[in-house]
């Protein structure tokens, strides 16, 4: 899935960052989701679906699905395992010209991403299917167009194979919650302005543009979006 949302590398000075342009039935139904607050979530949770959380995502998931596993990126999960589910959840911006650092970035890269925030893995049947990163507040790069104390979540992916189900919005979810959780209430991103129906999608979903970056990894100018979680 191509969510390239977030930014990029903080220290570059010019920024960017990554929904769904796959209508590909999903091989991992996912389904139950978290039945308590995400932010007492263990490191390794039982995804299960209570509608009163994601509503918008119960017609898509069943209890009688296997489920998605979800949990933090730990000593045993594989920097390796990750970075190529980025490469084939971003690999759709890379054809269109769009040169997200996500679809490229090194193994290396992924390791030190995975340091600067809480990175969320979520599993089916012990295959990795998505990965979301959160930090809150999120330091970023002088004259950024953000306010001081801001959560942010960068790199929200999914297997090819698993969008159009709402596991995308799944991530989402838990990114917005673990941002309040850890002390900010208001989300920025930022991604690909030429990305129009990714702009879209976060846009429906309460996203505001408020100004502009470029990212020195990035071959494209990023818009940034604002969303206030405490509404």
């Amino acid at each position: 899935m191509q969510f390239g949302a977030g930014p990029a590398e903080p220290s570059a000075r010019s920024p960017g960052a990554a929904p769904c342009s796959s209508s590909a039935a999903c091989p991992c139904p996912a389904a139950d989701v978290v039945p308590a607050a995400v932010g007492r979530l263990t490191r390794r949770i039982r995804v299960r679906l209570v509608v009163v959380i994601l509503r918008g995502i119960h017609d898509h998931f069943t209890d009688s699905d296997p489920g998605v596993w979800v949990q933090r990126f730990g000593k045993s999960d594989s920097a390796e395992e990750l970075t190529s589910l980025l490469h084939r959840a971003y690999a759709d911006h890379a054809v269109a010209g769009r040169r997200f650092f996500a679809s490229y970035q090194s193994v290396r890269d992924t390791a030190h991403r995975v340091g600067t925030g809480e990175c969320w893995l979520a599993f089916r049947g012990g295959k990795l299917v998505g990965s979301v990163t959160v930090a809150a507040p999120h330091v970023t790069p002088e004259d950024y167009p953000a306010p001081a104390g801001a959560g942010s979540f960068w790199q929200l992916a999914v297997d090819p194979a698993c969008q159009g189900v709402g596991l995308g919005q799944l991530l989402l979810t838990l990114a917005e919650e673990r941002i309040v959780a850890l002390g900010s209430t208001v989300a920025v991103i930022d991604t690909s302005a030429e990305a129009v129906e990714l702009v879209r999608w976060y846009r429906r979903r309460g996203y505001l543009p408020i100004g502009t970056w470029r990212w020195d990894v990035t071959n494209y100018e990023s818009v940034v979006l604002l969303k206030n979680l405490a509404a």
